[in-house]
């Protein structure tokens, strides 16, 4: 595909943030993740070249090739996948802008050993599974608050900068809706949060209307 095409698709993008982001506010700001998981690094230049910076990946061993062979762009790389414990050096070595999927104690008390050994410190999202489906990973929303607080306290090197859940999985616009407002609720209780991530390509009119600052978009972005 020609970079005027994914320009036509990112105007496209651009247009339907802009509509939702005004009916919040003329203030609200909303931050665009794209979703390469599918995706060659040529598309990735493509999009990078007409303006994109901040690109996701959901495995730990595709975005370090990715990185790798990308290493002269000043890309801005998310890791939006679950992290498997075993996996936590291999991400800490490509020195992501910002980890998504932070979804247990466990796993926070994990990365904050090794991120100590390694003298480094992450920014970190706090997943909640606002749907409350068997599906999802994720922290009850009612245990949320508890945990974040309780991450902040006993893992130092974990900068927590707010949270992260995906929209329940349904056709019912209004069961979407209320599990966004669910993680939002969340997020204005949490001290210094700045970011509350939700919203995809499915959804993110509705999740900016409901508070999102930040979307991980994939397929309309990259025409798949």
């Amino acid at each position: 595909m020609t970079q005027e095409a994914y320009k036509l698709y990112i105007d496209d993008v651009i247009r339907r943030v802009e509509t939702a982001r005004l009916q919040v506010s003329g203030h609200h700001i909303v931050k665009t993740v794209a979703v390469s998981k599918y995706s060659t690094t040529e598309e990735i230049k493509a999009l990078y070249n007409i303006g994109q910076r901040a690109f996701g990946e959901n495995k730990v061993q595709d975005l370090k090739a990715k990185a790798k062979e990308l290493e002269d762009l000043p890309i801005e790389w998310h890791f939006i996948g679950n992290l498997q414990k075993n996996k936590i050096n291999n991400l800490l070595d490509i020195h992501p802008t910002l980890f998504h999927a932070l979804d247990s104690i466990e796993l926070a008390q994990e990365l904050q050993k090794k991120l100590l050994a390694k003298e480094m410190t992450l920014n970190c999202l706090m997943q909640i599974n606002a749907a409350k489906e068997a599906s999802k990973h994720g922290v009850m929303p009612e245990e949320a608050l508890e945990m974040y607080l309780q991450i902040e306290k006993e893992c130092p090197n974990i900068k927590l900068k707010g949270v992260m859940s995906i929209g329940a999985h349904s056709q019912d616009k209004e069961l979407i809706k209320k599990s966004f407002e669910t993680t939002y609720a969340i997020y204005k209780q949490l001290p210094n949060a700045t970011i509350c991530s939700m919203g995809m390509s499915s959804d993110l009119e509705l999740a900016i209307e409901s508070g999102s600052n930040m979307i991980r978009l994939g397929s309309i972005l990259f025409n798949k």
